[in-house]
């Protein structure tokens, strides 16, 4: 910020001191200033937040003789531009009028929240299917406690397990935070290194006594109201406490509110989930696709009808269970879902209900709007309709999932009558421009309206109620702003003026007097409008007091009914896509029967070729040769997607499947140069190939391609080799690798490893792709083929030909000779097959025949052309 210190605000003007002294306390954030209609920006916050919104730049006032910068953005619209800041990565500190415009001094203000990257709540601010994960880590020696917290939805998470950068990596992916936060007098300053190399998300450092060991257990217990953490699991994890307790400090300094709606901590074990490294989640798309016009797994199988299922779906997605128990109940539910189309009642039903679980968040939160409440009212509505969609499937009792969520779902009947005689059925977006409370809710506020919207009539009323009273047909009923309203009587008839009379105003030929009942109305019609808005705000508020003492009740339906909508969108993708139950087995390995890769065969214009695929103890590793775009990377992923989905609990696209435990998923697939830290193709490779082989496991399903590529055909062949062997004999992991390094077929003489490939056959010139894996070598690669399939010029294609047909006649003489030469050095033999083909070159006969315009040649011209040619020859 432009400097200034206390000692200059003597130098500025009593608003301006104001905002200072509320800028030192976040000197590092954006700060929204209230001013009038407008949240106004100062200094270098102005200059910053202009060249990011892209709004203009003025000036206010001078500091040091030099003009004050300033930028602002309208209060109505101020959501959309903090959209575009958060996004930035930016903090900002909300700023507002707290008292009222009085002519003395500047109106009172505070700040009433800071929005970052991890504690955002608003639709605005948020998509429907993103969490706004708030990640804090602490470490000690060998230790590290992870937390997890989202604010939107009421989660809360804990972990301990040993530091390894890797593990973090994955849980960290795993996470997807939007923040993190860590100790400021963090010990080892490559662990925040670390973390800003695995992602690009905002790191927050706190103060060190936010992770206090000896406090975290208070803080903990005051916020879950409790008097000890034993029932969550988590007594014996210090470093898990320290961790969350932060998030709790940190949610509460920028909520600058309580979180009624964080009651439960949930312990998580790393062991629980089938383990994806980052690299992992992106080769196989999950969640964003590789390419930026691409689809993702996520993106094609998500059409849940609630925000909340959605982002269920997601979480699943990124964390598949290892617990098969658990995903036989949810197997279970879908199968009963499909029975009879139930799902399809059940998915028309959640089509009307809203995103309950963030407005229970904002609920707790107190920034909740009029329209959040009609979301709920509107859920509310909806259970009994619910529950009769899954009665049918409860009634045959084969899904003890159904029927727990169904009880979960509960029975909010009153609390819907509450809400409709409570809010307006179609309310405004903000609480400020009224008309909220319904009619008939509070007698107070109704009079009050009365008042506001018929004060005309009232005045005609008392006037006549006057006149018969007094008897004096002439008696008015008037008003002024300065004095207000009165009853007019001549001077004439001033004497017969009822003793209840009061004289306000003496004038010429007129006295103007006040009733008690005159007076009271007055004071009610000239407050009447900012009353009645302070009443429906003072209700609102008793409202969501009211609803904060059954959050608990109101959180767990909102997670039953995001539970239920993934349930239901798994068996309306089986339908749909004709997916098959997966079935789970205690032995290593995995048989999949006509498996398809849901994306590509989504997108695929021409029908997918299924393809089955077999792992288990005796054949562990799969070799797979044949040509690029054969199918082979399709094959790959399409097996650990499948493998994937049936760890969700989900269906899969697989004529039948049988799998049994696996504890990760390793890709290396593709590869690119990482710039940032002077990576090269080759070296990523390798360092992905280190980490697979350093952490794979027996029970871990490994997706190789193309490994030893990037370096010289001996030099890859030969790690190419040994990865292999590696992987089958040390380690045993169950692996499809697939290869253009022919030699490597060889291995299949070894235990435990196969051979299969992609077919293919050419017809005519032209390669024709069958994309069918069969056992055995490929016996060719087709690269040409393919080259000249991609558009590489024709000239390329014969040069590339001609150069083909020398190494394969020096291979020929290497193989028969069997002795070990450069795979380019030039034979005798080689040098005549060269000369041939530059004799080829320089024929006059080939150059006329190019020159020939075969299809516009009549047949006497052919034949002509065919003389000519003889005598070239």
């Amino acid at each position: 910020m432009t400097n200034f210190s206390m000692t200059d605000l003597s130098n500025h003007t009593p608003m301006m001191q104001q905002y200072l002294k509320i800028k030192m306390q976040h000197p590092h954030s954006l700060m929204f200033y209230r001013m009038g209609d407008f949240y106004e920006l100062f200094f270098d916050d102005a200059q910053k937040a202009a060249k990011i919104l892209g709004i203009t730049l003025t000036h206010r006032g001078k500091a040091n003789g030099n003009p004050i910068p300033m930028a602002g953005v309208p209060y109505h619209a101020a959501e959309g531009y903090l959209a575009r800041l958060v996004k930035k990565g930016e903090t900002v500190v909300i700023c507002e009028q707290l008292g009222e415009v009085t002519g003395k001094g500047p109106v009172e203000r505070g700040v009433v929240r800071i929005i970052t990257p991890g504690t955002l709540t608003d639709d605005a601010l948020l998509t429907a299917h993103q969490s706004s994960n708030l990640v804090s880590i602490c470490i000690q020696q060998n230790q590290i406690g992870i937390a997890l917290l989202d604010l939107s939805a009421g989660i809360f998470k804990v972990q301990q397990q040993e530091y390894k950068t890797e593990q973090l990596s994955i849980e960290l992916s795993r996470l997807m935070p939007s923040e993190i936060v860590i100790d400021e007098n963090i010990i080892d300053p490559n662990i925040v290194e670390d973390i800003k190399r695995l992602l690009d998300c905002p790191i927050t450092k706190r103060p060190n006594v936010d992770f206090n060991l000896n406090n975290a257990q208070k803080t903990l217990c005051d916020q879950l109201g409790v008097s000890t953490l034993s029932g969550f699991g988590i007594d014996h994890l210090p470093l898990a406490k320290a961790a969350a307790a932060a998030l709790i400090h940190y949610a509460k300094e920028t909520q600058k509110t309580a979180l009624p709606h964080i009651r439960s901590i949930q312990l998580e074990q790393s062991s629980d989930f089938i383990a994806l490294d980052p690299v992992t989640r992106r080769n196989l798309e999950l969640i964003e696709p590789l390419f930026e016009h691409g689809t993702s797994l996520f993106q094609l199988i998500n059409d849940c009808k609630t925000a909340m299922g959605g982002r269920l779906l997601s979480r699943t997605l990124m964390q598949p269970l290892r617990d098969t128990a658990i995903l036989d109940d949810r197997l279970d539910a879908t199968t009963v879902l499909l029975k009879g189309y139930h799902e399809e009642p059940v998915r028309l039903v959640l089509k009307e209900i809203g995103d309950i679980e963030r407005v229970l968040s904002r609920i707790a939160l107190g920034s909740a709007r009029p329209r959040d409440l009609v979301q709920l009212r509107q859920t509310c509505a909806q259970i009994p309709f619910l529950r009769h969609a899954i009665k049918p499937i409860i009634s045959v009792q084969q899904s003890k999932l159904i029927q727990q969520l169904n009880d979960e779902l509960g029975d909010f009947h009153g609390l819907h009558e509450r809400l409709m005689s409570a809010i307006v059925e179609n309310p405004p977006v903000l609480l400020r421009d009224g008309n909220v409370i319904a009619e008939g809710f509070d007698s107070e506020l109704d009079e009050l309206r009365k008042i506001r919207d018929h004060a005309g009539q009232f005045l005609i009323d008392l006037e006549i109620q006057e006149r018969e009273n007094t008897g004096i047909s002439t008696l008015k009923i008037g008003y002024n702003r300065v004095s207000g309203y009165y009853i007019e009587l001549t001077r004439a008839q001033a004497e017969q003026a009822p003793d209840h009379y009061i004289r306000r105003q003496t004038l010429k030929n007129a006295e103007r007097y006040i009733t008690p009942e005159l007076k009271s109305f007055e004071d009610k019609v000239l407050s009447s409008e900012s009353r009645a808005l302070a009443r429906e705000k003072m209700l609102f508020e008793m409202l969501l007091d009211e609803l904060r003492a059954d959050i608990g009740n109101l959180q767990m339906m909102s997670a039953a009914i995001a539970q239920i909508d993934m349930l239901a969108n798994f068996a309306h993708q089986a339908r749909l896509r004709s997916w098959n139950r997966p079935e789970f087995s205690p032995e290593i390995g995995l048989k999949i029967v006509a498996g398809r890769h849901p994306v590509v065969e989504e997108l695929s214009k021409s029908a997918f070729t299924p393809n089955d695929t077999t792992l288990d103890f005796n054949h562990r590793m799969a070799i797979i040769t044949g040509p690029n775009m054969g199918g082979k990377s399709t094959f790959m992923r399409q097996t650990a997607l499948i493998a994937l989905l049936a760890y969700c609990g989900s269906y899969v696209p697989a004529q039948a499947s049988i799998l049994g435990p696996i504890d990760r998923v390793f890709t290396r697939i593709g590869s690119a140069d990482d710039l940032s830290t002077g990576k090269s193709t080759f070296m990523v490779e390798m360092t992905e190939t280190s980490q697979i082989l350093h952490h794979a496991t027996n029970q871990s399903l490994v997706l190789m391609d193309e490994v030893g590529r990037g370096t010289s055909t001996y030099d890859g062949l030969s790690l190419a080799w040994a990865c292999v062997l590696d992987l089958t004999k040390r380690i045993k992991c169950l692996c499809l690798f697939a290869t253009h390094y022919f030699e490597l077929t060889e291995l299949s003489k070894e235990t435990g490893i196969d051979n299969y490939h992609v077919t293919a056959k050419e017809l005519n010139g032209n390669l024709i792709l069958l994309h069918k894996v069969q056992q055995g070598p490929a016996s060719q690669s087709h690269g040409l083929q393919v080259a000249k399939l991609a558009g590489i010029p024709a000239n390329v294609i014969k040069d590339a030909q001609n150069r083909l047909k020398i190494l394969e006649k020096q291979q020929q003489k290497t193989v028969a000779s069997s002795v070990q030469n450069d795979l380019f050095a030039i034979e005798p033999e080689v040098e005549v097959i060269e000369r041939v083909i530059e004799i080829e070159k320089k024929s006059p006969a080939l150059e006329y025949l190019h020159s020939i315009d075969v299809d516009n040649l009549t047949p006497r011209q052919a034949l002509e052309q065919l003389y000519a040619l003889k005598e070239k020859l």
